[in-house]
């Protein structure tokens, strides 16, 4: 047996050069895409958020959308709806009720969307003032429906709120009676916002 001192390795400049590179490579290569990856998304909103694809119909209570509207509200839709129907207007739903964490999502969209929450306001309503979280509002297409609705909807006790939203309807009983209030130019004109 041969005491022999273990064999050094020499690395000569290029060799280091390279394994120098390679390792700054690496680190800003890491640095930069750990930094630059987005948060992991919230997840997306859900049907029983009260998410509903295109083409559903008011009658469909298979989305909460439309089996938690307020009773009375679905019960004047749905008869909109038929009467509709028979002149080959077919409601559809875009949104109904949401629930409040779908509202906090949409109100932060739009926020992003318009650039303040001033601006958004004229859009989305906030989850304690949304007639939509309270199940009192529908969002109603094609524009043939609400054009229809525009038309016809007092009767029915369906009333346009909003000079802005053509798509947002609420239920208002005395409009049978004397047609349907004047309406609000956006939404942050109306007090019951204010809260």
């Amino acid at each position: 047996m041969t005491n022999r001192a273990p064999e050094q390795i020499t690395v000569g400049p290029n060799r280091r050069l390279l394994i120098l590179t390679v390792a700054v490579s690496l680190s800003v290569f890491l640095a930069i895409h750990l930094l630059s990856s987005p948060a992991a998304p919230a997840p997306a909103p859900a049907k029983d958020d009260g998410v509903v694809p295109p083409g559903v119909s008011v009658f469909d209570d298979r989305y909460p959308a439309v089996s938690k509207l307020d009773p009375e509200l679905l019960a004047a839709i749905r008869r909109a709806a038929e009467d509709a129907a028979r002149d080959g207007v077919e409601f559809t739903v875009n949104s109904g009720w949401r629930s409040a964490a779908y509202q906090n999502r949409l109100l932060r969209e739009a926020v992003a969307d318009y650039g303040s929450e001033a601006e958004a306001a004229r859009w989305v309503a906030t989850e304690t003032t949304s007639a939509h979280v309270a199940g009192d509002a529908i969002d109603l297409g094609p524009m043939a429906a609400t054009d229809w609705l525009a038309q016809r909807g007092a009767a029915y006790g369906l009333c346009q709120i909003y000079a802005n939203e053509s798509w947002h309807y609420e239920l208002v009983p005395e409009a049978v009676r004397t047609g349907c209030p004047q309406m609000y130019p956006d939404p942050t004109h109306d007090p019951r916002m204010q809260s």
